[in-house]
């Protein structure tokens, strides 16, 4: 099997080119909301409260977190391919919803279906990428995934942005989601096949000897409790990915209503956004670079970078230099983000790779429902830019302590090592 089922990009590029389109369908639906959502609380249904326009991504992420975790066990016990298939499904009442909604509280709920069309196609595209992969191609193709999926996100942003600023916020922003909603569930269901026999041929060339198959044998509660806390070195990974998503949540919804309070129209600041995610892209080279000198300095120096431009945001005026601003904080995110999941995905045996990465992305996209509440607080009861404030000294601080913490887990020349685990432990 290991023969048949043989790894590397290039040896796959029909199916990863159809899971990059994938992803870049699920940042599409996800980039839809980011500018005209936000802006339609307070101009559709009259919220005022900053806390109550943010209860939209609390329930997003939530959810999203949530269904990273299961996702990832249903995959690793049912496939890849019929998990992905759900998660399209999950997603064609979203663009109805935001075109019919009576109230914000529609919203808030619609964007659960979000949060499982995220958590469960993101996942599978994403696990599916590095088991076509392989191991010397780990940092490449987890770079590929994200720099696509928020091209994706970029480009919904600045086409929703520029839909409503000629038309109105609703609905006609929304009728060419439904269009991506339905073309990536038909790829889903005709085009894309099944990536979990990779996994097992990687396995079966991996195992070597006795501790190897007791570590692809652990319970999905040991994953867990490893993926949590158990290891250091994951534990530090998943406080990171957990605090970086707090920039992705004002960026969704900080950046709109900071820049229309400022006089910017939801064109412009559909640019401004867009411009964040779209220096996502630069996942495809910082991926690789995570390959060749190690995952742990791509991802200090995008923390200090992000929380930066964060801060950056606040201290200039000015439409070119918010796009600025916004364009150094997503080359921040590029630099971390990819090298996470690589962390995460080096540390996990690949029979429960899948399992050990939706741990990570758990406690990654439970960030989005705590930094939600957390800018929406600080907003509501201090101002707008102390979010801005708040969200740097977070990444600052969190970038310190995986400085202290985190050790390298490159395969080839890392300092991490899984720890070891008799059966009497598990």
């Amino acid at each position: 099997m290991s023969g048949t089922y043989a790894q590397g990009i290039a040896r796959n590029w029909r199916q990863f080119a159809l899971q990059i389109l994938t992803v870049f369908a699920v940042g599409l639906t996800m980039g839809s909301q980011r500018n005209v959502v936000p802006i339609m609380g307070e101009e559709t249904f009259d919220v005022t409260s900053f806390l109550v326009i943010g209860s939209f991504v609390v329930s997003f992420g939530i959810v999203k977190a949530v269904l990273n975790l299961y996702s990832g066990k249903w995959a690793d016990s049912f496939g890849r391919k019929p998990i992905l298939v759900l998660g399209w499904l999950s997603a064609l009442p979203i663009p109805f919803v935001l075109i019919f909604a009576p109230s914000w509280s529609w919203i808030v709920v619609g964007n659960v279906l979000l949060g499982v069309n995220q958590g469960v196609a993101w996942s599978m595209s994403m696990i599916s990428k590095i088991e076509l992969a392989g191991p010397s191609e780990r940092g490449l193709a987890a770079g590929l995934d994200e720099a696509f999926g928020y091209t994706g996100v970029a480009v919904g942003a600045w086409f929703t942005g520029v839909v409503a600023a000629e038309y109105s916020l609703r609905p006609e922003p929304f009728y060419s989601l439904l269009l991506v909603i339905v073309v990536a569930m038909l790829i889903a269901i005709f085009l894309v096949e099944e990536t979990l026999p990779y996994a097992k041929a990687e396995a079966a060339r991996a195992d070597g000897g006795e501790d190897d198959r007791d570590d692809g044998e652990l319970p999905f509660a040991e994953i867990v409790k490893r993926a949590t806390y158990k290891d250091r070195t994951l534990f530090t990974a998943a406080q990171a990915g957990h605090v970086e998503n707090f920039v992705d949540t004002l960026v969704w919804i900080g950046f709109p209503l900071f820049l229309v309070a400022r006089g910017l129209d939801t064109a412009q600041i559909g640019v401004v956004v867009g411009v964040h995610s779209g220096a996502y892209f630069l996942q495809v080279y910082t991926g690789r670079l995570g390959d060749r000198i190690g995952r742990k300095p791509p991802i200090v120096a995008g923390f200090f970078l992000a929380g930066g431009g964060v801060l950056g945001m606040t201290l200039v005026d000015g439409y070119h230099a918010w796009i600025a601003m916004s364009a150094v904080a997503g080359v921040g995110m590029a630099l971390h983000y990819p090298n996470l999941i690589s962390v995460a995905s080096d540390a996990a045996h690949p029979l429960w790779r899948s399992t050990g990465l939706g741990v990570y992305r758990l406690w990654r996209d439970l960030g989005y429902a705590v930094g939600a509440v957390f800018i929406g607080l600080t907003m509501d009861l201090l101002s707008v830019e102390a979010a801005f404030y708040g969200t740097a000294i977070a990444m600052f601080v969190s970038g310190a302590f995986v400085v202290l913490a985190m050790e390298e887990t490159h395969p080839e020349f890392g300092t991490h090592e899984r720890p070891s685990l008799s059966r009497e432990e598990v």
